[in-house]
């Protein structure tokens, strides 16, 4: 839905394409309301390119945006778009750029030699079993040096993103169980059987560095950073702040001032260096005394860029008053358009939060609640944006949560102007929030609304 309000901002027609599952949802509304029935495009499977390139033929599109979904990282997907006979912008970073930053051994090779901080472990893909066993060994052994009494180590598909393909491992009786079972799913969604064995740091912040560079990869700026520390036991992130720290109102063991400028510094520069040239995330792990490393380069646009857009302002573009559209910039770029300002150009303003509103039991481990929402609504406000494809936040009508995705439910961002109005405002449209409904028992349906409530008062804390 963003991405199609976004190509309506900036000029451009658009089609989108919608599931047998999703057909109620708002996103197919939404394209009806502003495109016309010419906008929609029914298909068996977002994960079907040859049936979204069939698509794009048909109706004679000249780029194509794969979301936030497994074809945004997909460098095959990139490459064939462009390469194709009726060839195709793709509205991210080029195929090339993709595959090299989209495998974490390769990131990390990269990073190293810019002498950019990463995670102690492997550089290269572990397909040896034994191999991969005696490096487990040895991260167990050097945090039993370093006095952890529990030690952990990672065990990550190369070519995973957004928390998936990664597990941890406690000791060496179930470490080798746990490196097929990753390997295994590497090989079948990721099509790359490459693994990443490192050590596990505790106790970290996960902070994310929004870079944007235009072709050719010549001019780079960051739109700031995000804190994502806030996560379900799977590592899927619950709420997003802007910026990553606050040292004018909250005191860190590290001067956290100058870690925000060197993630910060280190992303843009690895970014130029590289030739990144779309929108792309930096991701980051700080340490309780104030060390970065770099995690892994999120290669596509990702869904919390709103709330790194909403603090950001661009001099002498008054469209950018109350946030930059980032994902208009991603489309702007995808089209070959310059980026038309440099860092200097780009000023904060305040702090936002995104809550991701889901229907699920942080209690029961985060369990995905399927069922049907009967009532959805909130109080609007000034500093308030909420995106959500559920149909009965306009309508009123029911909505069934589709069983073939996850059930996200709604985005929403507030900004405030320091981190102590953002909380308060906060609290009053989480508060304020009607959401009810059954689940497929007929109990009441569960959602993370209280869980986002509890966490808001110690947000950004360290």
């Amino acid at each position: 839905m963003r991405i199609l309000t976004a190509c309506v901002e900036l000029g451009h027609a658009f089609v989108c394409v919608y599931t047998e599952a999703d057909a109620t949802s708002g996103h197919v509304r939404l394209a009806r309301e502003l495109g016309g029935g010419e906008s929609l495009r029914r298909i068996r499977s977002y994960q079907d390119a040859s049936e979204i390139f069939a698509v794009a033929d048909a109706c004679q599109a000249t780029a194509v945006h794969p979301g936030y979904g497994f074809f945004a990282e997909d460098f095959r997907f990139a490459r064939r778009a462009e390469t194709r006979d009726r060839a195709l912008a793709f509205i991210g970073p080029s195929w090339n750029v993709i595959r090299d930053l989209g495998d974490k051994i390769n990131t990390k090779r990269i990073a190293r030699s810019l002498s950019v901080p990463t995670i102690p472990g492997s550089d290269r893909p572990i397909f040896d079993e034994m191999e991969a066993v005696e490096l487990a060994q040895t991260i167990f052994a050097f945090q039993t040096e370093q006095g952890i009494e529990e030690g952990c180590v990672l065990v990550k598909a190369s070519a995973g993103g957004g928390g998936m393909g990664i597990e941890e491992v406690y000791d060496l009786d179930t470490f080798r169980s746990v490196y097929r079972r990753i390997r295994n799913y590497a090989k079948r969604n990721l099509s790359d059987e490459g693994v990443l064995i490192e050590q596990r740091i505790f106790d970290f912040n996960h902070l994310e560095v929004q870079v944007a560079a235009e072709r050719g990869g010549m001019n780079a700026v960051h739109f700031g950073t995000r804190n994502c520390s806030v996560q379900s036991l799977g590592r899927q992130k619950r709420i997003e702040v802007a910026p990553g720290f606050d040292p004018s109102s909250l005191d860190y063991g590290f001067d956290a001032a100058t870690v925000l400028s060197a993630v910060t510094n280190h992303s843009v520069n690895m970014a130029r260096a590289v030739r990144y040239d779309n929108v792309g995330t930096w991701e980051w792990i700080v340490t309780p005394k104030g060390d970065p490393f770099l995690m892994e380069v999120n290669t596509r646009i990702q869904v919390e860029n709103g709330v790194s857009g909403v603090i950001s302002r661009l001099r002498g573009r008054t469209d950018t008053d109350r946030g930059v559209n980032i994902i208009a910039e991603q489309i702007r770029l995808g089209l070959g358009e310059p980026l038309g300002y440099t860092q200097e150009d780009v000023g904060f303003d305040g702090v936002g939060i995104e809550y991701r509103i889901i229907a699920e039991d942080p209690a029961d481990r985060f369990t995905p609640c399927l069922g049907r929402i009967e009532n959805f609504r909130w109080t609007p406000e000034p500093w308030l944006t909420v995106s959500t494809q559920v149909p009965t936040a306009l309508t009123g009508e029911p909505y069934d949560i589709p069983m073939d995705f996850d059930p996200n439910l709604a985005l929403a961002i507030i900004w405030g102007a320091d981190l102590a109005q953002v909380r308060v405002r906060g609290e009053a449209f989480l508060d304020g929030l009607t959401l009810t409904g059954t689940d497929t028992s007929r109990a009441p349906l569960r959602t993370n609304v209280a869980f986002l409530r509890t966490r808001t008062q110690t947000l950004l804390h360290f």
